[in-house]
């Protein structure tokens, strides 16, 4: 079966089988940052974003996403940079597995919210694992980021 999207800005057509994965199909075509982790939708590795909203890679079928516009991190390179300094800067980068779909799903809520409260940014990202940190300093990070005063 043939589809085509635009991948990171880039128009791209390719045959696939039906069943094929987003996931699987945004890593044969180079973009790396795109993590397994549990394949039940459960851990946020795999976010990507489809036409601009979050969705779990591991569990969207590549031909859901023809005729579409799909990003990954490689695609919004600079605002990635931009938040990843906010990680370092909380000691939030551990080993950084997760760190690429934990981005994706901070800029999407930046895109979505301009100006997120505490209590929405916890419900936006409860879906993103992390093993290493504990999520304490990612948490400082975000509410740096957002620029909301850390509550008492």
């Amino acid at each position: 079966m043939k589809i085509q999207m635009i991948l990171n800005g880039r128009r791209i057509e390719e045959d696939i089988k039906p069943d094929t994965m987003l996931l699987d199909f945004v890593r044969a075509q180079g973009m790396k940052s795109v993590k397994r982790g549990c394949d039940t939708g459960n851990c946020g590795l795999c976010t990507v974003w489809l036409n601009e909203k979050p969705v779990l890679s591991c569990s969207t079928l590549a031909v859901r996403a023809a005729d579409s516009r799909v990003t990954t991190l490689e695609g919004v390179e600079e605002e990635a940079a931009e938040f990843a300094r906010y990680l370092a800067e909380e000691g939030a980068d551990q080993c950084g597995f997760c760190s690429p779909g934990f981005i994706m799903t901070v800029l999407a809520l930046k895109r979505e919210i301009e100006h997120p409260t505490p209590d929405q940014i916890k419900e936006y990202l409860a879906g993103n694992l992390c093993r290493c940190t504990g999520y304490q300093s990612q948490y400082r990070a975000l509410m740096k980021y957002f620029g909301v005063e850390e509550e008492a």
